[in-house]
């Protein structure tokens, strides 16, 4: 669902977020991860994991500002292209098992992942 080598997001939990306007179609495969798109131009906003109600991920292109933060976690590198890399420090061959987001929401609020020069 992505043009790119690289699908970037950040997760937040649900109750700390809200949609305040427009309209948004559920699109992708369909199944229990549900994608929004925004119904007017299709581009992807955001997705709840199918199993993790708690959680949003949003598309970090869709942030007012991302670019001072830099990748905290990398999941599906089966899936990636071989020259493709985020630097992040922690890294899935798939997804993070759902007993883990907790801990890792907590490590992730604690971490300065501000971009040094």
């Amino acid at each position: 669902m992505s043009s790119s080598a690289f699908s970037l997001s950040s997760l937040y939990p649900a109750v700390q977020f809200e949609q305040l306007s427009g309209e948004t179609d559920i699109g992708g495969l369909k199944g229990g991860t549900r994608h929004s798109f925004c119904a007017s131009c299709l581009s992807w906003l955001w997705t709840v994991p199918e199993g993790l109600d708690d959680y949003v991920n949003i598309r970090s292109p869709m942030l007012e500002d991302a670019s001072g933060r830099r990748a905290f976690l990398d999941c599906w590198l089966t899936e990636k292209l071989p020259w493709a890399s985020s630097g992040a420090c922690k890294r899935y061959d798939t997804v993070p098992e759902p007993h883990e987001f907790e801990a890792l929401a907590a490590e992730y609020a604690a971490w300065d992942g501000e971009v040094t020069p």
